[in-house]
C-alpha cells in the first residue's frame, strides 16, 4: 500500500525548535518532574491569568527560530505539560510572520519505557473519532481493515484525534495527485482508491467500523480512554519487548553482561554501567538474585541517578516459564494483611471486585513490595492522573466526581474498614503473595493453577516455542 511522506518540510522547519526543546529537557536536571511539567489544567489556568503577558508563571517559552520555508526568523512557542492518564510531553508551535508558514509538533518529555506498547482502538461511533491520540516520533499507526500504515517518519510527534490522523493522511495522499494523474495514471487510481476508503471511515463509523492500532517501541504513545479510571472495552493495550535493533534506533545503550556462575550470581550485587534515561548522565543499574521461600528465584534491578535524582526499580521472575497460569485470591480482613509481601510481575493483573478496581496485565510493571505499598502506589497514580481534570478547559464535573468517588473507595480499602478481596491473575505464574501461615495452608488465601488459553500463549509468544527436537524440525524445513 503506498504511503506518502508529507512531513519532510515540516521536519526540516522545526529543526531549531527541536534543538531548543532538547535544551529545555536536559539543561535543568535538578528540577523535579512534577514542577518541570505542570498538569495541563494548571497550564490553562496560568495562560488565562497571564493573558499573554510576561510572568514567572507563564507556561509558554518563546524562542526565535529560523523558518526553513522563507529563511527568515519566526517564533517557536514551547510548553511543557502533563497529559492526563499519560505522561510528560513538550508541545511546540512554530509560526513565521513573513511567509505565514505554521507548524506544530510534540516531543515526549518522559523516559523511554522498559517495553514498547501497542494500543488498539475499535472505532464504532462518530464520537470515537474525537478521541485524542498522542503519536510519538517513534510510533507507527496501522488500520488493519485497509492494510494502511502511517510510518513513524510521517505525522511524527503529533497530538491530535483519530479523525485528525486520518484527515492528515488524506491530505498528504491528495497533495501530489494532479501530478500522478499525468505521470503515472495507474498509481493515481490506486491512491484514489485508498483516499476513498479513508474518507468512508470518517463518514459513518457505525456502518463501517474499523480498528486503529498505534505501535510504539518507546512506549510513549497513547489513545484517550474517556471511561478512565475504569477500563475501556474498546481499547486493548499490550506491551512487548523491544528487539536489539529497536533499542539501537531509540539510541539506547546495550548493556554488556558479564559471564557469572550461579554461586557468584546469587551472592553478589552486580553493577551495570549506563546512562540515565532522563538526563543522559552516567548512572549505574544494580542487580541482585533473591530466592523467595516457598516460591522461586527473582531478579531485582534498581537504577539511581545521582545527577537528577531519578530512580526506578523492576522485578523479573527467574527460572523457566511456568507450565500453568496462577490465580491468587486473598480475603483481606485487617491491617495485618496489608503487611504481607507481594511480588507482582509485569505479566500480572490485579483486581478488587468490591471497589471495581481492575488493573490489566502490564500496569505498574513488576513490583516487589507489600500489599499496602502496592495499593498506596495505585492510589497515588490515580490521584496524580485525576488532578488535571479539576481545573481548566479539561475540567469535567462528572469525571471529577467519578474520580473522587473511586479514590474514596480506595481509601476505605487502604484502611481496611471492611474486608475485601484481592485477586492476582498471572498467566505466566510469576507472581507471589506471602502466606503468613507457611508451611501450613492460609485459610484466607486460595491459589488456583490453570491452563493458559491459546490467545494468552500467543500474546507471550509461547505458541511458536519449540522445546524438543528443534534441531530435527529445522533440518526438515
Amino acid at each position: 500500500m503506498p504511503n506518502e511522506n508529507v512531513d519532510s518540510n515540516i521536519d526540516s522547519s522545526t529543526t531549531n525548535s527541536n534543538e531548543h526543546a532538547d535544551e529545555l529537557s536536559t539543561s535543568t536536571p535538578l528540577a523535579a518532574a512534577g514542577d518541570f511539567f505542570p498538569a495541563i489544567g494548571t497550564n490553562v489556568e496560568n495562560l488565562t491569568a497571564n493573558n499573554d503577558s510576561a510572568d514567572d508563571t507563564d507556561p509558554v517559552t518563546v524562542v526565535e527560530s529560523l523558518c526553513m520555508n522563507c529563511h527568515e526568523n519566526g517564533e517557536t512557542r514551547i510548553m511543557l505539560t502533563l497529559i492526563p492518564h499519560f505522561r510528560e510531553i513538550i508541545l511546540m508551535c512554530f509560526e513565521c510572520p513573513h511567509c505565514g508558514f505554521k507548524n506544530n509538533e510534540f516531543q515526549s518529555g518522559s523516559t523511554v519505557h522498559d517495553q514498547g506498547s501497542v494500543h488498539s482502538l475499535s472505532v464504532l461511533t462518530k464520537e470515537d473519532l474525537n478521541r485524542q491520540v498522542v503519536k510519538s516520533e517513534t510510533a507507527a499507526v496501522i488500520i488493519p481493515e485497509l492494510e494502511f500504515e502511517i510510518p513513524p517518519a510521517t505525522q511524527r510527534g503529533v497530538l491530535t484525534t483519530v479523525e485528525g490522523l486520518i484527515s492528515k493522511s488524506i491530505e498528504g495522499l491528495s497533495q501530489l495527485q494532479p501530478l500522478r494523474l499525468v505521470a503515472d495514471p495507474p498509481l493515481h487510481e490506486k491512491i484514489e482508491s485508498v483516499i476513498a476508503s479513508l474518507q468512508s471511515l470518517l463518514s459513518d463509523p457505525s456502518a463501517n467500523p474499523f480498528t486503529i492500532k498505534v505501535t510504539d517501541p518507546a512506549g510513549n504513545s497513547y489513545i484517550e480512554n474517556p471511561h478512565a479510571p475504569n477500563a475501556d472495552p474498546q481499547i486493548k493495550t499490550a506491551l512487548f519487548k523491544r528487539s536489539p535493533q529497536q533499542n539501537i534506533d531509540l539510541g539506547l545503550q546495550q548493556t554488556q553482561e558479564d559471564e557469572l556462575d550461579e554461586l557468584e550470581l546469587g551472592q553478589q550485587v552486580h553493577v551495570f554501567h549506563g546512562t540515565c534515561s532522563r538526563c543522559n548522565a552516567p548512572s549505574d543499574t544494580r542487580m541482585h538474585l533473591i530466592d523467595i521461600p516457598h516460591f522461586k528465584e527473582v531478579v531485582i534491578m534498581a537504577t539511581d541517578c545521582e545527577v537528577c535524582g531519578y530512580k526506578s526499580n523492576e522485578v523479573k521472575a527467574g527460572g523457566a516459564i511456568s507450565s500453568h497460569g496462577k490465580k491468587i485470591t486473598l480475603i483481606v480482613r485487617d491491617l495485618e494483611d496489608l503487611n504481607r509481601d507481594i511480588l507482582k510481575s509485569e505479566t500480572c493483573g490485579l483486581e478488587i471486585p468490591e471497589i471495581e478496581l481492575n488493573l490489566t496485565t502490564g500496569t505498574l510493571g513488576g513490583r516487589f513490595t507489600t500489599v499496602e505499598g502496592l495499593l498506596a502506589q495505585i492510589y497515588d497514580e490515580i490521584a496524580k492522573t485525576s488532578a488535571p481534570f479539576d481545573s481548566g478547559d479539561s475540567s469535567s464535573k462528572l469525571r471529577k466526581a467519578a474520580f473522587d468517588k473511586f479514590l474514596s473507595k480506595l481509601q476505605t480499602v487502604l484502611k481496611v474498614e471492611q474486608p475485601f478481596t484481592l485477586i492476582l491473575d498471572d498467566p505466566l505464574g510469576n507472581s507471589y503473595l506471602q502466606n503468613i501461615y507457611a508451611p501450613d495452608p492460609d485459610p484466607d488465601m486460595t491459589i488456583e493453577m490453570y491452563e493458559r488459553t491459546h490467545e494468552q500463549n500467543e500474546d507471550f509468544g509461547l505458541n511458536d516455542l519449540v522445546l524438543e527436537n528443534y534441531g530435527e524440525n529445522r533440518d526438515q524445513e
